[in-house]
């Protein structure tokens, strides 16, 4: 019976062959779409997944809560893991400390001269951390690997790069920062892509303690570098060590009026999904945006659904007779409606096969988008394949149900006759289902031309300083007493087209932040913290930044001189910012005098206020020097920079980047969502217009013998296409005024999120209207012109 089905399913597509090539088109681009992003999703949801007790690891994290709001990192104090260990012994297993950091690393031949140098990062963690994460070991095992001092892990694609072949590595040495020499004690397989620790190099925490530098005892620095774990006993629950920590935070946290700072605890199976935290591998995905995602997509596939259902609705009249004889034959009702659900599925079969197609030629593109290793494999990930098969079903039932009772329920006197009405086959629900299409289609215009909008005010927005043409050159901070630092300065200050040059630690804007207390004027702590910067003299010429007051540094190793923002000092009442020149301001126990004031600037991204800031000179602190070029010799200057440095420390690696670069980075999330508005809103404007250009075919092909009477009766070709237009045109209008209300609540809400933004005008409504009205009245008007000059001796030779 079923081969019987599809044959006469076969059949009926190939004697319309113009409506079945529009509704597999559409549910094409509708599936290939919803595959791809499906793909993305798995792929997202798969992050850190695989750990032996994962539902019971957990992340310590460090919250502020202060005058200024509420602020977190995923760091937390290095003395915490020590004390949480001690403190919670009764309700947890196993704590472990991990450190990440980076720098050359190098490797000598047998010969002892140096084969190879790279940049790399390096993580250093407790024998305890690989207790709690059961990440796979091919030599050595996490007992004992990280033991020792000066002992490092490779993962497998490190040791190959390094050695040659991994089942060498273990025994051999490699150099890190011209400093430490460290013997490998183990061999970790691979760390997949999908993963918030990529740990190529890991070196016992040991020998990160044994650093001199380092204060292991204070619980007044905080570096989002420092992250601590820990495994829950069985029978405990997470609650009950989120009641104790607010006493263990009152315990060890110093108490002052600039705010309240404590220790929480945050889930492994967060860790990928908290964009306000972050993690070792900087990549993040909010589940908010895979929500969003997963709604275009469910928008998608209900467009092409709606095609297939106008389009099988508007033929039903046409099919009325071979409903009626079927039921005269003794088909029963559920008869015919497997039968036209099999020609639902064998569309929707034919549609799966050119979607996987498509999917497989913008899976590069999505890709390079999002960046991360998308794979449409279903051997690979057998999830694919099940999605594969409930997306076929689904349309199949979504898109051939409806259709299947219409023609089914005909009566079989009528349907013989030919006296089944046009409207029989559902006219008001497809009224209602183009309207609910088109307000699709409308709010993902709208919601583009917004994001658009939105990302150019973002570009253009003076930041009250200048980015452009800045390279900021990685320094070795314990370096820079010695004279080839300032040689170096010189040499590159001296170069054609280099403007300016400045050592310091960060730009201006900078996703690397300090935040500190401090004292004004000899008073207590100020209630609330700003955010600290440290420079040298030529730090606000490099960056362009201007001055409502006083001046800047002094060239001086000795005088201790502090700038601060507009914003720091009206936190402070002060109104005449003169007042505040030459008053004492004391921070990280030192004490400095304030010598000027520059005008407020952007030091994060526009999703955030501007910060009370701090600069001040604190050499040992640099970490980069940062060169401001003529824009137009930036090719040409670049090349010589890297000379020069590699001339003057040939023991170092050399890295850079742009200032503009990085700034871009902070919009990164609203770029990738930028572009996916655009395809999909395009995609949607495509599948819904293939879908309106085949109903107003089909309706033109009904309506053939009464065009034919009104140009015999005298009606003009513009009447006629008035007349055929005018439907459309209607339900098209309708449709805007469902979607504005829906897309200005979607396009408020996504623009709360910037504490800088457009204001909200009609303009994106008016012209999503106009685009709608437009395309439509193209599309219609394409159609009903050739149904309007057809021959009417054609269609009424047979009255």
């Amino acid at each position: 019976m079923f081969k019987l089905n599809l044959k006469i399913a076969w059949r009926n597509l190939w004697k319309n062959k113009g409506y079945t090539f529009i509704n597999i088109l559409g549910l094409s681009i509708g599936m290939a779409s919803c595959i791809l992003i499906f793909i993305f999703i798995r792929y997202q949801m798969s992050f850190d997944e695989g750990f032996k007790n994962e539902d019971r690891i957990y992340r310590l994290t460090t919250n502020w809560t202060s005058a200024d709001g509420f602020a977190e990192s995923q760091g937390v104090p290095k003395p915490t893991p020590a004390a949480f260990r001690n403190d919670f012994k009764n309700q947890v297993e196993k704590v472990g400390s991990i450190r990440q950091d980076g720098g050359v690393i190098k490797v000598k031949d047998d010969a002892g001269k140096e084969r190879i140098k790279v940049q790399e990062d390096v993580f250093y963690a407790e024998p305890e951390f690989f207790q709690i994460m059961n990440f796979e070991w091919l030599e050595g095992n996490p007992n004992q690997s990280l033991t020792q001092p000066n002992t490092v892990v490779l993962s497998q694609e490190m040791a190959n790069k390094l050695f040659g072949d991994w089942n060498k590595a273990v025994g051999k040495t490699i150099n890190y920062q011209n400093r430490d020499n460290f013997t490998v004690s183990g061999i970790l397989k691979d760390i997949p892509d999908n993963s918030s620790f990529p740990l190529n190099i890991v070196v016992s925490y040991q020998t990160f303690k044994n650093y001199k530098n380092e204060n292991f005892n204070s619980w007044g620095n905080t570096s989002s570098n420092d992250e601590c774990y820990f495994l829950l006993k069985p029978s405990v629950s997470i609650d009950e060590i989120r009641s104790i920590l607010p006493k263990f935070s009152e315990k060890y946290f110093q108490k002052d009026n600039s705010g309240k700072e404590e220790i929480s605890a945050q889930a492994l199976t967060d860790v990928h999904y908290n964009e306000n935290l972050g993690n070792f591998a900087n990549r993040t995905m909010p589940k908010k945006e895979l929500y969003g995602l997963a709604i275009i997509g469910a928008f998608l596939l209900l467009t092409a659904c709606i095609n297939f259902i106008n389009l099988a609705t508007a033929q039903a009249v046409s099919r009325s007779k071979e409903v009626g004889v079927r039921k005269v034959m003794g088909s029963l009702r559920k008869q015919l409606v497997f039968q036209f659900l099999t020609e639902t599925l064998t569309i929707s079969v034919l549609a799966l096969l050119i979607a996987c197609v498509l999917t497989e030629i913008a899976l590069p593109g999505m890709r390079s988008l999002f960046q991360d290793n998308i794979s449409f494999s279903i051997i690979s990930h057998p999830i694919i394949l099940v999605f594969i098969v409930v997306l076929v079903i689904v349309v199949s039932f979504l898109a051939g149900f409806y259709p299947a009772m219409v023609m089914s329920g005909f009566s079989p006197a009528l349907a013989i006759k030919n006296k089944i009405s046009a409207n029989a086959g559902g006219l008001g629900l497809r009224k209602v289902l183009v309207v609910v299409q088109f307000s699709i289609t409308v709010i993902l215009i709208i919601g583009t031309l917004v994001v658009l909008k939105q990302m150019n005010y973002m570009r253009e927005k003076p930041l009250g300083f200048n980015p452009s043409a800045i390279a900021m050159v990685s320094v070795r901070n314990d370096s820079l007493s010695l004279l080839k630092y300032q040689i170096l300065q010189e040499r590159v200050s001296k170069i054609p087209g280099v403007l300016s040059t400045s050592f310091c630690r960060n730009p201006p804007s900078s996703s690397n932040n300090n935040e500190s207390n401090f004292r004004y004027n000899g008073t207590e702590k100020a209630n609330f913290q700003v955010n600290t910067k440290v420079a040298d003299e030529n730090y606000f010429k490099t960056f362009g930044l201007t001055f409502a007051a006083g001046r800047g540094f002094s060239k001086s190793d000795t005088i201790r001189e502090i700038v601060v923002n507009e914003t720091a000092l009206k936190k402070l009442n002060v109104v005449n910012f003169n007042d505040a020149l030459g008053k004492k301001i004391r921070i990280w126990d030192k004490e400095g005098t304030l010598v000027g004031v520059v005008k407020d600037f952007n030091n994060l991204s526009l999703h955030e206020p501007i910060s009370p800031v701090l600069i001040t000179t604190v050499k040992e602190n640099y970490r980069n020097l940062a060169v401001k070029m003529d824009s137009k010799q930036i090719l040409a200057v670049m090349p010589k920079i890297e000379k020069i440095w590699n001339d003057t420390f040939p023991e170092n690696f050399y890295s850079a980047s742009f200032v503009d670069d990085d700034i871009s980075q902070y919009y990164e999330t609203e770029r990738v969502m930028g572009v996916l508005f655009k395809v999909f809103a395009g995609v949607i404007i495509f599948i819904s217009f293939i879908g309106l250009f085949g109903l107003i075919s089909f309706v033109a092909t009904q309506r053939t013998k009464e065009v034919a009477i009104r140009k015999v009766l005298g009606a003009s070709t513009i009447e006629l296409v008035r007349m055929l237009n005018g439907s459309f045109l209607i339900m098209v209008f309708i449709a805007n005024l469902v979607a504005w209300p829906l897309a200005y609540l979607f396009i408020s809400k996504w623009l709360s999120t910037f504490t800088y933004r457009i204001e909200i005008s009609i303009w994106p409504f008016a012209l999503a209207m106009i685009i709608s009205m437009v395309i439509t009245l193209i599309t219609v008007s394409i159609r009903s012109f050739k149904a309007a000059n057809a021959n009417t001796i054609d269609a009424l030779k047979y009255e």
